[in-house]
This record gives C-alpha cells, sequence and structure tokens, in this order.
C-alpha cells in the first residue's frame, strides 16, 4: 500500500517541475530543445495523473496517463523534431510584444495573482492547502504561460509549441477541478484542432513567420482579404 503522504508530496514536487519547464519553454530560443522540454513537461503529467490514479484508483485518470504518453511524450515530439531538424532552423530568436525576461517575470505576477484570488475564493475551507487548490493554479498558471508564448513569439512553430503547452495547463486543470470525462472530450477536441493546424504549417511552411506564413497562404490561393475582392 503506498503511503497517501508520500504520493501527495510527490505530486507538489512534480508541480515545481512542470513551472520550471513552462519557465524554460518561455525564455528558450533553441527550438530542439523547448520540444525535448515539452515532452518533459508531458511527462510529468503523466506521473501526476499516475499518482493520483494511485490514491483514488479511477480508470479514466490511468486512460489519461497512457493517451498522454503516447501522444504528447512520444508522437507530437518526435514528429516536430524531426521536422525542426530537416528545416535545419535551430533557433527562435524573434519576439514580439514581450522578450524573454518580461515573459518570465509577468509569468511569476500571474501566478501570484492567480494564487491570491484563490486563495481569497477558499478562505477558510479545507481545500485551501489541498492538492485541488495547488493542482487548480498551476493549471491556469500553465495555460496563461502557454498562451504568452503564442503571444511573444514569431515564429509559427514555437507559437503551436505555446499552445500545445496551453492545453497541458487544461489538463492539468482538469485532473484536479473538472469532471474527467468532461475533459476527455474536450481534449479530443483540442487534439483535432492541432492536428489541424500542425497539417497547415507544415504544407506552407513551418519555418516562416506569420507574416511569410500569409503570404504563402496568397500564393496557395488559401486566403483573400477584404481588399483582394472585387
Amino acid at each position: 500500500m503506498i503511503d497517501p503522504a508520500f504520493v501527495e508530496g510527490l505530486i507538489r514536487i512534480l508541480f515545481v517541475g512542470v513551472v520550471v519547464t513552462a519557465a524554460y519553454i518561455i525564455t528558450s530560443r533553441n527550438l530542439l530543445s523547448v520540444v525535448s522540454v515539452y515532452a518533459v513537461q508531458s511527462l510529468m503529467l503523466v506521473l501526476i495523473a499516475l499518482s493520483l490514479y494511485s490514491l483514488e484508483g479511477s480508470l479514466v485518470l490511468l486512460a489519461i496517463a497512457v493517451i498522454t504518453f503516447v501522444s504528447k511524450v512520444l508522437i507530437i515530439p518526435y514528429f516536430i523534431a524531426t521536422v525542426q531538424e530537416k528545416i535545419r532552423i535551430k533557433r527562435d530568436i524573434e519576439f514580439h510584444y514581450l522578450t524573454p525576461t518580461s515573459s518570465l517575470l509577468l509569468s511569476v505576477v500571474l501566478m501570484l495573482v492567480i494564487y491570491m484570488a484563490l486563495s481569497r475564493i477558499l478562505l477558510g475551507t479545507s481545500e485551501r492547502n489541498s492538492l485541488f487548490f495547488f493542482g487548480a493554479v498551476i493549471g491556469i498558471s500553465l495555460m496563461l504561460m502557454g498562451m504568452m508564448v503564442t503571444f511573444s513569439r514569431k515564429k509559427a512553430i514555437t507559437k503551436v509549441l505555446g499552445f500545445l503547452s496551453m492545453e497541458n495547463g487544461v489538463l492539468l486543470f482538469g485532473m484536479f477541478v473538472t469532471e474527467l470525462p468532461f475533459i476527455i472530450e474536450f481534449l479530443i477536441i483540442i487534439d483535432l484542432i492541432i492536428i489541424v493546424l500542425l497539417t497547415a504549417i507544415l504544407s506552407i511552411g513551418i519555418d516562416s513567420t506569420l507574416e511569410d506564413y500569409q503570404n504563402r497562404l496568397h500564393r496557395f490561393h488559401l486566403w483573400e482579404t477584404l481588399e483582394d475582392t472585387p
């Protein structure tokens, strides 16, 4: 029989690891490293799901762990890393709106705001120091940090990684807060969107900025602005 206190301590350590990986994704300019760290972040979510399974015995948690491991630890990182190696682009040094340092500082501020807001909401309840509380804080923070990557980076491939990190935040939040059958259905829809995005980017130009991407869409007659129409 696994000691519940040990499992809860392990989950808290994994929470710290998730935050560290999210901070690295925000600040790193090395694309291959970002892909690897995303895989590590997803693996930590797998370990969290397995830890919760050992506490609750829910087969849904076990299914989430298996699906996440296969799709987010193995398939998606390998797919993106293989393509990134072929296009020979190793670094993403173009940013707009926020620099890596300011993004990291803003992430810390947002995490503190989320912590204080949820602390006030749960003040006086037994959930205040529970895994539910910390899972909600880290899950929302991870969603916002992934969103920050999508807004601050210019390369399309890095934006996709930010979106994938946002999805990890949704998954983490869902494991502690929402009904698990609902979160599985929601994640399937998000995965379909990701597949469409990756397919479109790989077909037209994974190495482009958004401006280049739009120009290529024009060239393939896939995008027409109002001024192009008579």
